[in-house]
């Protein structure tokens, strides 16, 4: 299984004005690395034909996919149970758990399907997606809230936010808040 790591985004250093290589006022670099920073980094990759961002800070690494030991009686959406680095790790379908299937009711295994393996309260989980796109980041001022919708219809709890990116919609999840939900039943009795 081939992993790419990801690293935590390294907070940018400041620039004084007036100090020695900065500009002067008018073309601070420092307002304008403190404007960049203001956002958030996320993580974007596809399920089905849609594009959805989870906050880089709870990925731990995106590895290629490899099928995971089955365990018996699990929802569909748990596919298994992988053992990385001697860590048992549990492996959540996304495509599944979200009916991000294909036009036979499938979810195809390709060579750009990953798994992202997530950190969650202190517990290690992966999950499948079809794709990873892109680390971008966004000024809070980008994210608009989910729309509401009756609950008994769509589900959009674990939706924190849309953003329009070149005329695109990038779906903001909280993955935590998933992850960790009684209904996935894998980190419901760990504290934060």
């Amino acid at each position: 299984m081939e992993a790419l790591q990801v690293a935590a985004p390294k907070p940018a250093s400041a620039v004084r004005p007036g100090a020695p290589g900065s500009l002067s006022s008018r073309g601070n670099p420092a307002r304008q690395i403190q404007h960049a920073v203001s956002g958030r980094e996320f993580l974007t990759f596809r399920l089905g034909t849609e594009e959805y961002g989870i906050d880089i800070l709870k990925v731990q690494e995106i590895r290629s996919y490899e099928p995971p030991t089955k365990i018996a009686n699990a929802p569909s959406y748990l596919k298994g149970v992988v053992n990385l680095r001697g860590v048992i790790v549990p492996i959540v379908d996304l495509r599944v758990k979200f009916n991000c299937l294909n036009e036979n009711g499938e979810s195809d295994v390709n060579d750009f399907t990953v798994v992202i393996v997530l950190n969650v309260r202190g517990r290690v989980v992966g999950a499948v997606v079809d794709s990873v796109s892109d680390v971008i980041q966004l000024a809070e001022q980008m994210i608009k809230p989910a729309p509401e919708m009756s609950a008994s219809m769509v589900d959009t709890t674990y939706i924190t936010g849309i953003a329009n990116i070149n005329e695109r919609l990038l779906i903001l999840m909280d993955i935590e808040s998933l992850m960790s939900s009684s209904e996935m039943g894998l980190i419901g009795n760990l504290t934060p």
